[in-house]
């Protein structure tokens, strides 16, 4: 979920190893004991659960994975008091990062951050020292094969809350503001799209684009050690990332 390469994002996620999918569950865990603590096990009472559950599926999280982590939560068999935190700083060359955070031990967290960035070669700042440079949005990502037809679309995503569209050959990506996310997403389903994501993104106004090999290479050990950490949920950034092949 780093950057604005979403869709190259997702198809990642869905070819991920067990190892990877491991991780993924246990974040979306963490998020949920949260949303259920503070607004309960309901999803028709709790829209950030809903949300959240919508988010769980789209990363291929079995139903009967879900139901436990909510009969979980709502129990009180998770004893973990997650704390949010936010941590902003700028990798090689000036890339700007924030890292978003879920952790019973900030102490712990802050450390594993620090170490990160200065390892490879960024520095950690303090707080709103790169936020200024992103937007949050509602981001809502649907798959098609070249069957859907671009107008259509548009027509139906604005209809429902949507501000703006990227439609190329695998994906259209469609983004609102942050509270007409829930909205977007349930109405485009009921129409008939198939939703890959609808997440909540911080969306950056510039992008910096890596050059020296040094560079790139620290810069994607940098997002491979932050997201492999499991006290962080999202790292969103403004690297210019190449396409994959």
């Amino acid at each position: 979920m780093s950057g604005h390469s979403k869709w190259n994002n997702i198809k990642r996620k869905k070819e991920a190893t067990d190892a990877v999918k491991a991780k993924i569950f246990t974040k979306i865990g963490r998020e949920m004991a949260v949303v259920v603590k503070e607004g309960g096990p309901d999803p028709n009472n709790n829209a950030k659960l809903r949300d959240l559950i919508a988010k769980a599926k789209s990363n291929n999280v079995p139903n009967e994975n879900i139901e436990r982590l909510i009969k979980k939560a709502a129990g009180g068999e998770d004893k973990n008091d997650y704390l949010e935190m936010v941590y902003e700083g700028y990798g090689p060359n000036g890339v700007a990062v924030i890292v978003e955070c879920l952790s019973d031990n900030k102490n712990r967290t802050a450390a594993d951050i620090r170490h990160y960035f200065d390892k490879f070669g960024g520095n950690l700042g303090t707080s709103g020292c790169v936020s200024y440079l992103f937007t949050k949005k509602g981001v809502v990502i649907l798959e098609h094969d070249g069957e859907l037809d671009e107008d259509t679309v548009m027509e139906d995503a604005m209809e429902l809350g949507g501000d703006d569209m990227t439609f190329d050959e695998q994906s259209v990506e469609i983004v609102c503001a942050p509270e007409a996310l829930s909205g977007l997403r349930d109405g485009l389903t009921e129409k008939g799209y198939l939703v890959a994501s609808a997440e909540e993104a911080q969306i950056p106004s510039t992008y910096v684009t890596l050059t020296d090999e040094d560079h790139l290479k620290k810069m994607g050990l940098l997002l491979e050690h932050l997201e492999d950490n499991d006290d962080v949920q999202n790292v969103w950034h403004n690297w210019d990332m190449p396409d994959e092949e």
